[in-house]
C-alpha cells in the first residue's frame, strides 16, 4: 500500500466510526428514544472517508440529507453530532437542524441542505467566493446519483467550469434515487461523463475502495486549489441500509445486495489492513474505542437539557 500504515488506520477509524455510529443511531430511532427521521450512511463509508482525508481542515464541504458520514469524516464529533440528533442546544446545530441539516461551520461543513441538488449552487458560490478572495481553499460537493438530474447540477457545474472555480463535485452514485435505479434515469455508462459537457475533467472511481477514493479525490482537490478547475468525481458505492429508517428495500434484487455485502468497504479494508501486517488487536481496539466514544455521546445527549420555548429565537435575523 502507498499510504502509511498509520493514515491507513486513521482512515479505518473514521469508517468504523460511521458505521458504528449510524447502527446506534439506527436502533435509538427504532426503539423510539431518539426523535425525528434518519437517512444513513452504511455501505457508503469510504467515500466520505477518502474524499475529507484529501481535505485542508480550512475547505468546506457541503452535504446532503444524508449527513451522518459527511459530519464525521469533516471533523464534527460524535458528541456534537448525538446531541444534535436529540435536539439539544449542545449538539452542533443547536438542536435546531436535526439529522438533514447538521454541520459546523468552524469545522468546514455547512449545515447539511435535504433539498436533492441544494447543496450544489452553495458550494459552487464558496468555490466563487474563495476565487474572489484569492484564498487557496477548495469547496467539495457531495450529492447523489439523482442530484445529477437536477436541474442545479448542470447550471452549477456549467459555472464552476467556466469560471474554473475551486470545486470537487463528488457523486455518491449508490445506484439508486430513493428506490429507482439509475439505470431508468440516466442513460450514460458512468455519471462522470457528462463532466465533457462542461468541458472538465471526469474520474469514475470505486467508491467501496477508500485508498482509491483518497488518492482520486487529493488529485481533484489538488487541481481545484492550483487554479485548474473543477472535477466530477463519481464514486460508485452501494447502500446497504434502507434509503430512510423504514425502508426494507425490497426493490434491491437479493443477488445484487448479496454481492454488495460481500465487498462493502468496511470489511474490505480491514481485510487489506491484515494482509498488510496489521494485527487484528488493533483494530479491535479501535472498534472497542470508537464504540465507548459513541456510547459516553449517547448518555450525554439523554442527560442534557431540553431546549426552552425561548431558544426558538436565538439565532433570528429581523
Amino acid at each position: 500500500m502507498s499510504a502509511s500504515v498509520d493514515f491507513q488506520l486513521q482512515l479505518y477509524r473514521t469508517m468504523v466510526t460511521i458505521r458504528h455510529f449510524e447502527e446506534r443511531v439506527k436502533f435509538l430511532f427504532l426503539e423510539g428514544i431518539m426523535p425525528g427521521t434518519i437517512h444513513q450512511y452504511q455501505g457508503q463509508e469510504a467515500v466520505a472517508t477518502g474524499v475529507c482525508a484529501a481535505l485542508r481542515a480550512d475547505d468546506v464541504i457541503t452535504s446532503t440529507h444524508r449527513p451522518h458520514g459527511h459530519a464525521i469524516a469533516k471533523g464534527l464529533t460524535v458528541e456534537s453530532i448525538m446531541h444534535e440528533l436529540f435536539g439539544k442546544t449542545t449538539g452542533c446545530c443547536r438542536g435546531k437542524g436535526g439529522s438533514m441539516h447538521l454541520g459546523d461551520l468552524e469545522k468546514g461543513m455547512v449545515p447539511a441542505i435535504a433539498i436533492v441538488g441544494g447543496g450544489i449552487p452553495v458550494a459552487t458560490g464558496i468555490g466563487l467566493a474563495f476565487n474572489m478572495k484569492q484564498e487557496p481553499r477548495v469547496a467539495v460537493c457531495f450529492m447523489g446519483d439523482g442530484a445529477t438530474n437536477e436541474g442545479t447540477f448542470h447550471e452549477s457545474i456549467n459555472m464552476g467550469a467556466i469560471w474554473s472555480l475551486p470545486v470537487v463535485y463528488v457523486i455518491e452514485n449508490n445506484l439508486y434515487g430513493a428506490s429507482t435505479p439509475i439505470s431508468q434515469t440516466a442513460k450514460v455508462a458512468h455519471l462522470a461523463d457528462r463532466a465533457c459537457a462542461y468541458g472538465i475533467l471526469g474520474v469514475t472511481v470505486d467508491g467501496n475502495d477508500v485508498l482509491a477514493v483518497y488518492h482520486a479525490a487529493r488529485e481533484a482537490v489538488e487541481r481545484a486549489r492550483a487554479g485548474d478547475g473543477p472535477t466530477l468525481l463519481e464514486a460508485v458505492t452501494y447502500r446497504i441500509t434502507g434509503h430512510s429508517r423504514r425502508d426494507p428495500c425490497l426493490y434491491q434484487p437479493e443477488e445484487e445486495r448479496k454481492q454488495a455485502l460481500e465487498r462493502e468497504p468496511l470489511c474490505r479494508f480491514a481485510t487489506a489492513l491484515l494482509a498488510a501486517g496489521v494485527d487484528q488487536v488493533v483494530l479491535d481496539a479501535i472498534m472497542a474505542e470508537v464504540d465507548a466514544e459513541i456510547e459516553a455521546a449517547v448518555r450525554s445527549a439523554i442527560a442534557a437539557p431540553d431546549p426552552r420555548p425561548e431558544d426558538a429565537l436565538d439565532g433570528v435575523f429581523v
